[in-house]
């Protein structure tokens, strides 16, 4: 069944934004209407009539609320992403899809990072709920709304493809001075925040299933803003861009970092 066509407006958008927040623009997650999954950086695609903005987006500037954060705190973004390591670990996963300004998505859960997409999580669009459960060999999604919804598993066609946000860190940093805006606190952890505008081209180099998608929705590029540790992992991103006339922006925070988690097939519960 196609699930885009069965969903009413928006939900559909709150079904592929699963895609974007698992994986950053960071960010990987299944795709519920194929039973795959979309390397880092996808983006869901608000339906509106017009055409394609071709460049940057003109949005106002995230304001800096932060705390500030102490001397002995500091680190430098490009040793932070050299020592990242390469095991995968699990976090939670919070995220908000906004359509010209106001939220349209939400979506929360746990999933493993920095390997192979797996995870639950729950996806809230107006009053329906959807929940999906991604383990190493299929997809599984069901309508929370309806009771004794049944669970409708769908073969993963992606082979475990990974879910990096180094990638998208790396790119920004290469941009120069201008990328890095210094320290700032996000949820008691030190991090430092780089922001900039990533072409198509440039989203190739790191990511070339999402440049593909990008490339056939007409998405030209995103500005994105990311927060890392001092080990390399993304604390929060907001990706923003502009399609058919419509202000699209991904906002996403992780935490509890830990260890990779195994995430089996859902029973009834």
């Amino acid at each position: 069944m196609n699930m885009r066509t069965a969903l009413p407006r928006h939900r559909g958008i709150a079904i592929t934004f699963a895609a974007t927040v698992c994986g950053i623009s960071l960010l990987t997650g299944c795709n519920a209407e194929a039973g795959a999954t979309r390397g880092p950086g996808w983006v869901p695609v608000p339906v509106a009539s017009g055409t394609a903005t071709p460049g940057p987006v003109s949005m106002p500037d995230i304001k800096a609320t932060a705390p500030e954060v102490p001397a002995d705190k500091a680190f430098d973004p490009a040793k932070a992403l050299a020592v990242a390591g390469e095991r995968p670990y699990a976090a939670n996963v919070k995220a908000t899809t906004e359509v010209n300004g106001v939220p349209s998505a939400t979506m929360s859960g746990r999933a493993n990072l920095n390997g192979p997409f797996t995870g639950r999580v729950k996806m809230k669009s107006g009053k329906s709920t959807t929940e999906v459960v991604m383990t190493d060999d299929a997809n599984y999604i069901r309508f929370a709304d309806t009771a004794g919804a049944a669970w409708t598993r769908t073969p993963r066609t992606d082979n475990g493809f990974p879910t990096s946000y180094e990638g998208y860190a790396k790119l920004l940093l290469d941009a120069g001075p201008s990328a890095r805006r210094g320290m700032e606190e996000q949820g008691g952890i030190a991090t430092y925040r780089l922001s900039g505008y990533l072409s198509l081209t440039q989203i190739a180099s790191v990511d070339p299933r999402n440049h593909a998608s990008m490339k056939t929705k007409g998405i030209a590029g995103f500005d994105i803003d990311q927060w890392i540790d001092s080990r390399g992992r993304t604390i929060r991103f907001e990706q923003r861009f502009e399609l058919r006339g419509v202000k699209a922006a991904n906002k996403g925070t992780f935490s509890d970092f830990g260890p990779a988690e195994k995430f089996t097939a859902p029973t009834s519960g």
